[in-house]
């Protein structure tokens, strides 16, 4: 693999790579015939130091390939486990590669992975490759995230390679250019606790504690470090379901230790407010329906925190008794941060003992009437009435006239608690229909131009901008249910 150094901007190292060979199997990526950039995400090459235009030419373009290495990159798969669907099993990565650590000008470290990249030893008979349009949906999506304020890796860029991928049929084939903290995940725990040894496992905790927690230090400082991962993604969960994100694939290989959203699979967000929603068409028994994700996102960090027992104290009694101590933290934290963002969304400046029961009314009200989630809090920020089941319903009316009599209590009154609502509750998400609608266009006819539309509309989704509001329109009726796959 060719190393080139160009005015592309990259600062490369391979932090990871220095670790033991147990982690991980150098592999370089499999060349492809022709990469083509269909996409380059501009803002976030300048913020990692990058040319955007010149990562979309020859040299970037090599790299985006997997045709070339920049000076510094270290290709490797990297290896870890997972209870995936409740089952534990041996994984690794199987069509992506870490190639290096970018260093941005502020001196930050982010990964850099190519996803669709060729086979690895962890394929498990795959083909390492990954087609057009999935990739472009996971950028869509994180991206969108992003713009809404949770943390989650993001995408560099989506190349074609010129070659078909056989999925049944013949479809384009793509690379996504991946960027998180790090991928480091529960399951690379996993996977160090299951065949690795106590130094093992020693070794990745102060890796992952000096990457993601330096703060953390002293002699109880694996404890620690299980509080603030459990911290990070209480805070996680809660962002997801406060804009009816449903990730859909919570398997513990999919949770990361820093507390970002990974592997968008068959993850959609949530139109009309069900409790009980599903996308996912292997998610046969709804174990990762849109309700249950905050406990599963605790039984992960239970599965988390096993791994780390031989670290936490030598008595293993004792150590079980400080994890279980932490992880029964999880509820209250999670609950905290549901209730705040909540109140945000309603405009609610400041806490009464009543908050909460006045939420859930609301939600219930939602779920018999069917109402759509996120146009339900716009409604409300903007006294409209889209939601006319929900509205002229004799049980809102009474519900409205709590919620304007608790607004009237709190300073400011309703000017300052719709503007709170303004900047909480988003004009727009990536609804999945329209989602659907950029990716045939882009994979059937080559055409980028509503995705393109897409992903702009997506931007600054508190700004309220009236573009915005024809991309807000729910999908229309039908009678077969939204299913999503784990194309990605």
């Amino acid at each position: 693999m060719t190393e080139i150094i160009t005015k592309v901007g990259w600062n490369f190292d391979n932090t990871y790579a220095r670790l033991p060979k147990f982690f991980f199997t150098h592999q370089d990526p499999t060349p492809v015939r022709e990469p083509k950039a269909v996409l380059i995400n501009h803002h976030l090459a300048r913020f990692l130091g990058l040319d955007p235009d010149a990562l979309a030419s020859g040299h970037g373009l090599a790299v985006l390939g997997g045709n070339a290495t920049p000076a510094g990159g270290t290709p490797l798969a990297q290896a870890y486990a997972g209870h995936q669907f409740g089952h534990f099993t041996m994984l690794g990565d199987g069509r992506a590669l870490l190639i290096g650590e970018q260093i941005n000008p502020t001196k930050e470290r982010y990964d850099l992975q190519l996803k669709g990249s060729g086979p690895t030893p962890y394929s498990r008979g795959g083909d390492g490759r990954a087609t057009l349009g999935p990739m472009l949906r996971e950028y869509i999506i994180s991206e969108a995230m992003h713009e809404l304020g949770i943390p989650t890796s993001r995408s560099l860029a989506v190349v074609t390679t010129g070659e078909s991928v056989y999925r049944e049929i013949a479809l384009p084939g793509a690379i996504l250019t991946r960027v998180a903290s790090s991928h480091l995940r529960i399951g690379t725990f996993q996977y160090v606790a299951a065949w690795g040894t106590k130094e093992d496992l020693q070794v990745l905790a102060d890796y992952a504690i000096e990457r993601h927690f330096p703060h953390i230090a002293g002699s109880d400082k694996y404890l620690l470090f299980l509080r603030a991962v459990i911290e990070a993604q209480a805070s996680l969960i809660a962002k997801w379901m406060l804009v009816g994100f449903i990730h859909g694939v919570m398997n513990t290989d999919n949770m990361t230790i820093s507390g970002e959203t990974i592997d968008y699979g068959p993850c959609a967000f949530m139109d009309k407010y069900d409790p009980g929603t599903v996308f996912s068409s292997i998610d046969l028994n709804r174990r990762y329906a849109y309700a249950n994700q905050s406990k599963i996102a605790l039984w992960n960090l239970a599965r988390f925190a096993e791994t780390l027992l031989p670290l936490v104290d030598r008595e293993s009694e004792k150590a079980l008794e400080l994890a279980q101590r932490e992880l029964n933290r999880f509820e209250q934290l999670y609950d905290q941060h549901w209730l705040s963002g909540m109140r945000a969304k309603l405009g609610l400046a400041e806490e009464e003992p009543d908050d909460d029961g006045l939420i859930k009314s609301l939600l219930h009200l939602m779920y018999q009437h069917q109402a759509d989630y996120t146009n339900s809090f716009i409604d409300l920020t903007f006294d409209q009435t889209s939601q006319e089941d929900l509205h002229y319903s004799h049980e809102f009316t009474d519900w409205h006239t709590r919620w304007k009599a608790r607004l009237s209590r709190q300073p400011g009154g309703v000017d300052s608690a719709k503007e709170l609502m303004r900047s909480n509750n988003p004009a727009v998400i990536p609804r999945n229909h329209r989602v659907e609608e950029a990716l045939r266009a882009a994979v059937e006819d080559d055409d980028y131009c509503p995705l393109k539309t897409l992903l702009k509309v997506l931007e600054k989704p508190f700004a309220h901008r009236p573009e915005q509001k024809e991309f807000a329109q729910p999908p229309p009726p039908s009678v077969t249910p939204y299913r999503t796959f784990c194309g990605t």
